[in-house]
């Protein structure tokens, strides 16, 4: 099961980077399954994410011949204001040497509880912290898509409201009915009714469990639906 996660944070060195990157922040929400996008300034990332950074032998050996264990050495013990600075600007003088991006590895130390990976100018931090809440909403969304899924093999129009019926005691209960608006509203269900035993069910499975559920097309009498 993929559990949404609380946040990713992103920092941003500059302005356009962080215009381009709200104008795409519930796509990148969606996609990367988080509930919160946090956009950090370079000194907020400096406090926050340690980098690392060691020369790239392959690009820096033709030019720097001699030079290359003291310009390396010099990299390698660059402080983490002047890696920042590095990444704002793309370029920078060591020992003589203009040194690129392309000169260098830069690479994130992960901070407890968060996984982190850089590419390029990029910085991105993830919150893997589960809560309760999270795990929840996690099952709740499994649970949409198995009545979507009966909804669609039942050949009910996309319009169509339901009624959900879960047989009691079955797992998750606690879960879906404290999530029961939201599910409600993604399924057009008006509710999650609970009863003692189900006569007409389909049985779904989620994380490996297995329990019935029974949804039934609502009728609609005048402009009531019953």
């Amino acid at each position: 099961m993929r559990q949404p996660l609380q946040k990713v944070m992103i920092p941003v060195m500059d302005a356009k980077t962080k215009t381009q990157i709200l104008a795409v922040s519930d796509l990148i929400k969606q996609e990367v399954n988080v509930k919160e996008l946090q956009l950090i300034n370079a000194d907020e990332a400096s406090h926050l994410i340690v980098k690392q950074i060691k020369p790239n032998f392959k690009t820096l050996g033709s030019r720097l011949g001699k030079d290359m264990k003291t310009v390396g050495g010099a990299i390698a013990n660059l402080s983490a204001d002047q890696i920042s600075t590095l990444e704002k600007d793309g370029k920078m003088e060591i020992q003589g040497y203009e040194i690129s991006l392309d000169d260098v590895d830069i690479f994130t130390k992960d901070i407890p509880g968060w996984t982190v990976a850089n590419e390029g100018k990029m910085t991105v931090a993830l919150d893997l912290t589960l809560t309760e809440e999270l795990k929840a909403e996690g099952i709740a969304r499994e649970f949409i898509n198995r009545i979507q899924n009966l909804r669609k093999d039942s050949g009910f129009d996309l319009t169509d409201r339901i009624s959900i019926e879960l047989e009691a005691n079955s797992p998750f209960e606690t879960e879906l009915l404290n999530n029961s608006t939201y599910i409600s509203e993604e399924v057009l269900s008006d509710k999650i009714e609970i009863v003692n035993s189900l006569s007409n069910f389909e049985e779904i499975e989620i994380d490996e469990k297995k329990f019935n559920v029974n949804i039934k097309k609502m009728a609609i009498i005048g402009k009531e639906i019953k």
